[in-house]
Order: C-alpha cells, then sequence, then structure tokens
C-alpha cells in the first residue's frame, strides 16, 4: 500500500507539471520601480538588480508571446514613471499584442497622486481596457519643463561665470550667464514642449476615441478624480487589484497561471540562448546608457558614483568585436545618453565608421534621450531610429569656468599662486581668462563645432548650410529630427532590430547577441593586448581640469558635448 501510494503521488506530480504546461498563461508587468535600459554586466549589480525588469527582457517577451497560443492576456500595472520614448516602445509592443488577438487590461492605483500622470496615463491609454482604484486620481495635467537660471544667485555670491557656447541654442551657459529665458532658449523649450504635447494629445485622442480638441479640455481641466475620468470616458472601470484580477480570470478561464513578461521570456528564451550546431547568423546588440567618457563604460550600481556610464574603450572594443565576429552580419548600437566627452564621442564615432566600412550595417536606436555626444556617436550609422518623444540633436558644444574670488575674498581666503607657463592657469577658477586665453577657448570652441557639423553633414548627406540651421545646440523631439533628416525611422529597440535583420539578408527571427560579453573569468584574467576588450581602464572625464568645478557647479561632469538640465519627460 505504501509502495502504490508513492507511485500515486509520482502520477500526480506528472500530471500536475503537464496541467502547468498546458494551462493558458495571464502575462504580468508591474511598472513600480520602473524599467531598466538593459541588465548590467557585472555581477554584484545584476545580482542587486535580479527582481528589475529589463526592457530588452520585455520587449522580447511581448514579441514572442504574439504567437503564443498559450498567452491568454497581458495585465500590466502602471505605477511610477517611465520616460516618454520608454513609454512609446511599450506602447508599440503592447499594440502588436493586442493586434494578435490577447486581451490586454491596464490597471492603476493612481495615475498621479499629487504628481504626474500624463505620460503614465498615455502608456495605459494603448490597452484594451483601463481600470483605475476608485481613490485613484487621473492627474493628465499637460508637459511642463522648468529651468532655473543662476546669475542672480551666483552674482550675490560673488561667483563670476565665464562661459561660452556654439551657438545661441546651446543653453547650458545661460543656466549661469543669464537671469532668465533669451528669445532662442524660450523658442527652443517652448517647441520641445508644444511637439510632446502634440504627441501626447493625439495618442489619448486616438486611442480612447475622443476628439483632440475634447482631450484637450480635459488636459485643462486635470487633475481628475477617478468618477470625472470614468464620466469623461478616460478610464473604463473603478475597482480595486482584487476585481481586476477576477474580472480577468473570468475573461481568460480560472486555470490560467500567472507569469511575469521577464521570467515567461528567460524560460521560454533559453533554448535559443543555448549553443546552436553549426553556424548561425546573428545581429549585435551594442548598449550604451548615460554620459559619455574617455575609458571604460560605468555599469551602474548601488552607490551614486556607480551610475551608468558609456565609455569609449568599452563601446569601442565591443564594435570591433563585432566587426571581427563573421557571424555577425548586423551591429544595432542602443544609444540612450546626453552626451559628454568630444574627444570619446569622437572615437566612439570613429568605431561606427569603421563597422560600416568593414561591411556590417549599423542601425542605431535612440532611447529617451540621444543628444549632443548622444548624437554624435549615432550620426555615422547607415539608420537612425527613434521614438517621436526622443530628445535629441542639440549639436553645439559649450565650455567655461566659474571665477570664485570674489566669494573667496568674501569669507577670508586669500589665495597665493606661483606658475610657470603663460597659460598653466587657464582652467583655474581663482582668476578670470586672459585675453590670450580667451581666445584659445574660443578657437577649441569652433574647431569642435565645426568638426560636429562637417561628419553631421557627411553623415546624414545633407549641406553644411542645412546642417548649420538644424544645429547650433538645438534640442528637438524625435519627431521633429524626423520632420529634418536628423534621423531616419521612429520606432523603438524592436524596429532597429527588425531593420537589422532586413538589411543583412537574415530571417526574421535571426537571433541577437549581445557585445561585449565577459563572464566573471574574463573579467579576473590578465588581459593580452589593447583589442582585448578587457584592456579597457578609467580615465579621466570629460571637462578635464575642470572636472571638480563643473561637479560644483551642477554641470554635467561628462564634457562639453553634453545637453543641459533634465530633459526626460515623464
Amino acid at each position: 500500500m505504501v509502495e502504490s501510494g508513492k507511485v500515486a503521488n509520482v502520477v500526480n506530480l506528472v500530471k500536475e507539471a503537464r496541467d502547468r504546461r498546458a494551462a493558458p498563461l495571464v502575462l504580468e508587468l508591474d511598472l513600480t520601480d520602473g524599467i531598466m535600459e538593459f541588465s548590467p554586466a557585472d555581477p554584484l549589480s545584476a545580482l542587486l538588480s535580479v527582481r528589475r525588469t529589463s526592457l530588452r527582457d520585455v520587449l522580447e517577451g511581448l514579441r514572442r508571446a504574439r504567437t503564443d497560443s498559450r498567452v491568454r492576456a497581458l495585465i500590466v500595472k502602471i505605477s511610477g514613471s517611465v520616460g516618454l520614448a520608454t513609454a512609446q516602445e511599450l506602447r508599440d509592443a503592447v499594440r502588436a499584442v493586442r493586434d494578435a488577438g490577447k486581451l490586454t487590461v491596464a490597471w492603476a492605483e493612481t495615475f498621479g497622486e499629487t504628481g504626474r500622470g500624463t505620460v503614465p496615463y498615455y502608456l495605459a491609454t494603448v490597452f484594451d481596457r483601463i481600470h483605475l482604484q476608485p481613490t485613484g486620481d487621473v492627474s493628465l495635467t499637460g508637459v511642463a519643463l522648468e529651468e532655473p537660471f543662476l546669475r542672480g544667485a551666483l552674482d550675490k555670491a560673488g561667483v563670476e561665470p565665464r562661459f561660452a557656447q556654439r551657438y545661441e541654442y546651446k543653453t547650458a551657459a545661460n543656466t549661469f550667464m543669464e537671469r532668465g529665458y533669451t528669445p532662442a532658449h524660450e523658442e527652443m523649450s517652448a517647441r520641445l514642449v508644444a511637439s510632446i504635447g502634440e504627441q501626447l494629445t493625439a495618442g489619448i485622442a486616438t486611442a480612447r476615441g475622443l476628439p483632440r480638441e475634447r482631450v484637450r479640455e480635459l488636459i485643462d481641466r486635470a487633475p481628475l478624480s477617478a468618477a470625472e475620468a470614468l464620466e469623461a470616458g478616460l478610464v473604463d472601470r473603478l475597482g480595486y487589484r482584487d476585481e481586476v484580477y477576477a474580472q480577468l480570470r473570468t475573461e481568460v478561464g480560472r486555470d490560467a497561471q500567472l507569469r511575469y513578461v521577464s521570467r515567461y521570456n528567460r524560460a521560454h528564451g533559453l533554448a535559443r540562448r543555448l549553443p546552436q550546431p553549426g553556424r548561425q547568423d546573428v545581429v549585435a546588440l551594442v548598449q550604451g546608457h548615460g554620459p559619455i567618457r574617455l575609458g571604460r563604460s560605468g555599469r551602474g550600481g548601488p552607490l551614486p558614483q556607480q551610475a551608468p556610464a558609456i565609455g569609449s574603450d568599452t563601446i569601442g572594443a565591443a564594435l570591433r568585436a563585432a566587426v571581427r565576429d563573421d557571424r555577425v552580419r548586423a551591429i544595432v548600437f542602443r544609444v540612450d545618453s546626453p552626451g559628454g566627452s568630444a574627444v570619446a564621442s569622437d572615437a566612439i564615432w570613429r568605431e561606427v565608421v569603421l563597422a560600416g566600412r568593414a561591411g556590417k550595417p549599423v542601425i542605431v536606436s535612440m532611447g529617451n534621450v540621444a543628444a549632443s555626444g548622444g548624437y554624435y556617436v549615432a550620426m555615422a550609422a547607415d539608420t537612425i531610429v527613434a521614438q517621436p518623444g526622443t530628445i535629441t540633436g542639440s549639436i553645439g558644444v559649450v565650455v567655461g569656468k566659474a571665477v570664485v574670488n570674489d566669494l573667496l575674498g568674501r569669507i577670508g581666503v586669500g589665495m597665493g599662486s606661483v606658475q610657470d607657463g603663460e597659460h598653466a592657469r587657464i582652467f583655474s577658477a581663482t582668476r578670470d581668462f586672459t585675453a590670450t586665453e580667451w581666445e584659445r577657448v574660443n578657437a577649441s570652441l569652433d574647431r569642435i563645432y565645426d568638426d560636429f557639423t562637417a561628419k553631421v553633414a557627411e553623415g546624414r548627406g545633407l549641406s553644411r548650410e542645412r546642417v548649420d540651421e538644424l544645429a547650433r545646440g538645438r534640442v528637438w523631439t524625435g519627431a521633429d529630427a524626423r520632420e529634418h533628416g536628423l534621423v531616419d525611422e521612429l520606432g523603438g529597440l524592436e524596429t532597429a532590430l527588425d531593420l537589422a535583420r532586413k538589411r543583412a539578408g537574415l530571417p526574421a527571427d535571426a537571433p541577437v547577441r549581445s557585445f561585449p560579453h565577459s563572464t566573471p573569468l574574463e573579467m579576473l584574467r590578465p588581459v593580452e593586448s589593447s583589442e582585448d576588450r578587457g584592456a579597457a581602464a578609467a580615465a579621466f572625464g570629460g571637462w578635464g581640469s575642470l572636472a571638480g568645478f563643473a561637479a560644483r557647479l551642477g554641470l554635467p561632469a561628462a564634457g562639453p558635448l553634453t545637453l543641459p538640465g533634465a530633459w526626460e519627460f515623464r
């Protein structure tokens, strides 16, 4: 009897496992903690972020779900916030799942509790149905951009800003040199806000079946209570989480299994990540996130100083490795960066050029921000893909320093100095530029700007005159950049990967391989040469000797080809 009981238990376990494999699936996605642009490569950061969701996992999982008959529905908790371009990327992926016949449901406790809710609500509108907790709000309040001007405070503190820029739309210097908007600065910022507002209004109106004028009226009335949002047709039903899930189960079946999208993708993608017999052509994916600097990329970590960064050595080694690998037929370079070091940006640009010359098409996929140096590294690609809400352009340069002599005098600090070399103190904060030093600074600005715009003209097939009209430091949305020829296609990472496959003549399901990929053992072993991807070593920031003062002043520490300010609309 004991033996027969054991056999029955084994049979039941096997039957339960078989039933689980055959049961319908409801995929889940929780955006409470946002979404990572990429998974960290180093073991510690990967361990600390193991429960966070990466964008690539979500996109691949949703792509797979479209043709998986077991997947019946997708339910997403929209909480926290994501950048506008990321929201548009997720909208594209969810729309494809919905068009494949799967039920898509968004639910939220609130769309902005005394905070911003416009972009989260915009993301929710792509779903078949939107549920909102009865006590929640819809803070569909529109788009705003606030920018500080510090000149008055610096005058009171005894700090004299000395900055130069190329040209009037490169607004980093304005933060310190001006007391308010210049005409060019205000024009640029107003157009950015208007372009994003147009995208949000059009997307919401189309998805909810409302006239754009009505959406504008609701934006001007918001924040709206849950009851007001329901009456206005902005949400479909009010309810708590248990009610949302209970209703979903009645529609897809009580036996449906819940599975997070990232877990589903990793489980079902395991077979494709295992070594395959024979040659298998692939698309290489090189990812760059954060400010651009010389040396090794920063992969992110638990401390603020471990924020992600794009290192010219790391990205260069990744591109060279992809070129040397005869299985790689095309390269997708994902860029999410406000820019930084001009020299590092140029080094990466050169590797993109060389990859193209080697016969490997390079497709750039822009994330939330790919501007200034972030545009520099992209401009030589065969095709540039951006979302309508991507912040890009900012083709310009800025450099300078803050002179703190008066401040030091007011607090009783005396400074002595000796020097050997006419310009030994050119970047010292304790004295102003001399006439000859100012000439050198301006000559450097002209040289960098002329080189930048010449390469834009060559890479984008535009005249120098047209590039100068579009450059001058001006920031564009992806939608406007597409209209002006700075971007080729509107879309996200999946669009870029599909383009790369087509350009290389690969099948639509050709695998994607990340570069660089180092195992823990490779990270520990001694490097063999400068061609070894482990040879990249940290160097210095883009401001060189100005790095410390740049950080104290709130300037982007990465360098002169940096988009100023915070440009991620959420």
